[in-house]
């Protein structure tokens, strides 16, 4: 043995809980369609978006899985930890590819100095093989993962893993993230950090019981390769980690945060997973009751402007909800004291005429006495705009009930900017979205939120929305009766 294991430097970076650094969620990295050409920015973003959207206008699409990174040291707990997301998520589909699957098969003459292969280098993977394997499952299609034979260092030819396509992905490795192309396919990313002289001991402990090697074996590999692979590879990666667990699988706080954050992204659209900032308000029998009877073309005015005042009411109230608030402290009747936030004082509505018009009485109703401007887009690029003087100081509601393409969106959030208001002071408003619209937006403007009631199916060859409402505008004020 080269060295005795009480001269290997074991420090290393230790944290004290759990860390959110704030999820990354890796799409759609191409810039938006000019504004100058809009038949020929309408065709490239369709083009875009049916290439590489995960929303498609196929409704038999598969729906897109949550893909799931874990790494860490060698022995760090990686394994306990993924058991313990999958017991917890044991109401979903959950599959679990492990890198090790993915082992290089030895050759004759790398088989005679085994003992001076380094199975913790990036090339002792076939990361082109793994890459390909998380591609046709994120695609929905099953995959045929080999298995790795760790005794003879040979993948096993009379046998694979089917591995089927499923809601949530866990892909995990000692150096899962060290592909920029594997790990731009992960919704999260987890880096499990323990101790170095825990990680040894579990070490030695696996690698005699399971894989059938003496001590001395296991202490000389960990010297001349795993922990200087460690050092090189696996620890920089820790800076790419979403969520960094201390203790592994001994730190159940930071793995029911982890399952309730998941939770919560497996009951989003797909669009929410790629976009953070498109809020869906949750859908209730109540909202589809509105949203079916307001689709339907021939139901009267009457009750299509009472259905949309109500939904339209519910849009405004939740997007509200993502105004900075302050807390503030108020003396009841009783003489007790309540703790409670004072709302947003410095606020704005801006409409997109003339459809944004019918959100305004909504708006009013929950903001007393708040100013609202007024921005029309014209198709010859001769914008017109009423606003307040000081709109550079307030937050933005922008108000339009259905974003269909993003155009006249993205013209509309550009004179707000212009105006000097900070794209992540203003909140875009609209019943319907189509997935084209958000894709749009949110390229041109990753800042701002958006908040809808519902994300339709896609944009037909006339750029209206599918299933849709019609014409919103004319619908509302009653100004189209021949042509619902």
């Amino acid at each position: 043995m080269p060295e005795d294991s009480s001269s290997i430097d074991y420090a290393m970076e230790k944290a004290s809980g759990p860390h959110f650094s704030g999820l990354r969620f890796d799409g759609l990295h191409s810039s938006s369609p000019p504004n100058s050409s809009v038949v020929s920015s309408l065709s490239h973003l369709r083009s875009a978006v049916s290439s590489s959207s995960p929303a498609s206008s196929d409704s038999d699409a598969p729906k897109q899985p949550f893909i799931i990174g874990v790494t860490g040291g060698t022995a760090s707990g990686k394994t306990t930890v993924c058991d313990m997301i999958i017991q917890q998520l044991h109401d979903h589909r959950v599959v679990l590819v492990n890198q090790d699957s993915f082992y290089r098969g030895l050759t004759s003459e790398e088989l005679q100095r085994v003992q001076e292969y380094n199975f913790d280098h990036p090339d002792a993977f076939d990361t082109e093989q793994l890459l390909h394997c998380a591609e046709t499952l994120k695609s929905g299609q099953p995959y045929q993962v080999p298995i790795y034979d760790f005794k003879t260092h040979q993948r096993r030819s009379d046998t694979f893993r089917q591995v089927n396509a499923s809601d949530v992905i866990i892909l995990e490795g000692i150096l899962i993230f060290h592909d920029s192309r594997v790990r731009n396919l992960m919704n999260m990313k987890i880096f499990v950090d323990t101790d170095a002289d825990v990680r040894l001991a579990r070490r030695i402990r696996r690698d005699i019981v399971e894989r059938g090697r003496d001590v001395n074996s296991v202490l000389e590999q960990y010297a001349k390769f795993v922990k200087p692979a460690f050092d090189d590879f696996v620890l920089p990666t820790k800076k790419y980690a979403d969520v960094i667990i201390p203790r592994g699988g001994d730190n159940h706080v930071a793995v029911d945060l982890i399952t309730q954050h998941i939770h919560t992204k497996l009951g989003q659209h797909d669009l929410c997973k790629i976009y953070p900032n498109v809020y869906v308000i949750q859908s209730t029998f109540q909202i589809r009751g509105m949203h079916t009877l307001i689709r339907e073309k021939d139901i009267s005015k009457h009750d299509f402007v009472f259905y949309s005042d109500r939904l339209i009411r519910l849009v405004v109230e939740h997007g509200l909800g993502h105004l900075p608030f302050t807390e503030k402290q108020v003396v009841t009747p009783t003489g007790a004291v309540y703790t409670g936030v004072d709302f947003c004082k410095k606020l704005c509505g801006v409409s997109i005429i003339r459809s944004g018009e019918s959100m305004e009485n909504a708006l009013r109703a929950c903001c007393k006495g708040i100013k609202i401007g007024k921005i029309l887009i014209h198709r010859d690029g001769d914008n017109g705009k009423q606003l307040p003087h000081d709109i550079s100081e307030r937050h933005v509601l922008l108000l339009d009930p259905v974003l269909a393409t993003g155009n006249s969106a993205n013209q509309a959030i550009e004179l707000l900017v212009q105006k000097g208001v900070p794209e992540s002071h203003i909140i875009f408003l609209n019943l319907i979205s189509a997935p084209e619209g958000i894709h749009c937006v949110c390229k041109r403007f990753p800042a701002l939120k958006i908040v809808t009631s519902e994300i339709d199916q896609c944009l037909n060859q006339e750029f209206r929305v599918i299933p849709g409402l019609g014409e919103f505008g004319d619908r509302y004020f009653g100004t189209d009766d021949e042509d619902l």
